[in-house]
């Protein structure tokens, strides 16, 4: 007897233990290219450690890539035979071409799919994850999960702490001035992953410990009016920052749940080491 739902994602999401271990996770690996050479984001071919190693040291802006069409259809190929369908959540469809080639390999595989654009990355694409987890748990049906997952993906909030203003003039998202005036001025921009899911410049705020209450602020405020009790901290290669904005964190919110990760590498080509983010989803009001 097939099982009902296998569940997919990329590594553009926040890849937990619990994913890793779980039987009907499955997670499929963009690539990441230096120049000439391609590493699968896997945590293996290229360790977290070799990662921003090579990010700083890289004369040109290195980039990601979606997974092949066929890579998913292996995929596909296998689970057809012990899935009734699967939930792919994928990045955002604004910063990668993933959930394409994902529908594509199902296609070619002739299996059922719901795909879902999580309009995010990092924990926006996970939390769905989790949640329709705990949905399929609850009994409801593979069609009504995907479309209560489409309607969550609004509930995200992000603010993204930028580490190294030379990563964002690397990749063409500051000019020289604005890299040189920032960098003089010690300017912290603020990125965010928006609603529609791009990547945009949303604050500038002089100081980092200016920046890092801006993100308390914003986490206070939706706390105090949607009740959100817990929140993300991806960072990039600064687990002392992470902890240190765990602690401040929890001064404005002591009942807090706070996990703490590392940046998906998708994030971290663009926002280079010291990176801190702060996330959270709004509360489900109702099942």
């Amino acid at each position: 007897m097939k099982k009902p739902i296998a569940w997919i994602m990329d590594t553009t999401g926040f890849v937990t233990e619990e994913f890793k271990a779980h039987p009907d996770v499955y997670i499929v690996p963009l690539n990441i290219h230096f120049g000439t050479e391609e590493f699968v984001d896997d945590g293996i071919d290229l360790t977290n450690d070799e990662l921003y190693k090579r990010i700083k040291e890289a004369t040109s802006f290195p980039k990601t890539s979606q997974p092949s069409a066929g890579k998913f259809a292996e995929l596909y190929d296998k689970l057809k035979n012990d899935y009734e369908c699967a939930i792919a959540v994928h990045a955002s469809t604004k910063l990668s071409g993933t959930i394409a080639s994902s529908t594509a390999g199902a296609e070619m595989s002739d299996f059922k799919i719901y795909a879902i654009d999580s309009l995010a990355l990092s924990y926006g694409l996970s939390g769905l994850i989790e949640r329709g987890l705990t949905l399929e748990k609850q009994g409801l049906e593979a069609m009504e999960i995907a479309q209560r997952l489409e309607k969550e993906t609004a509930d995200f909030r992000n603010y993204i702490l930028i580490g190294n203003l030379s990563q964002l003039y690397k990749g063409g998202r500051m000019s020289g001035a604005q890299y040189y005036l920032g960098s003089l001025l010690q300017i912290k921009p603020i990125v965010q992953l928006t609603p529609d899911g791009e990547l945009k410049p949303i604050d500038k705020v002089r100081s980092h410990k200016k920046a890092i209450q801006y993100l308390i602020n914003h986490a206070k405020k939706d706390h105090d009016e949607y009740g959100v009790q817990r929140f993300q901290i991806m960072h990039g290669h600064v687990m002392k920052e992470a902890e240190s904005l765990k602690q401040e964190l929890l001064k404005e919110i002591p009942a807090a749940a706070i996990l703490i990760g590392d940046l998906s590498s998708s994030l971290a080509v663009h926002a280079g080491e010291g990176t801190v983010a702060l996330q959270w989803r709004k509360p489900v009001l109702s099942n």
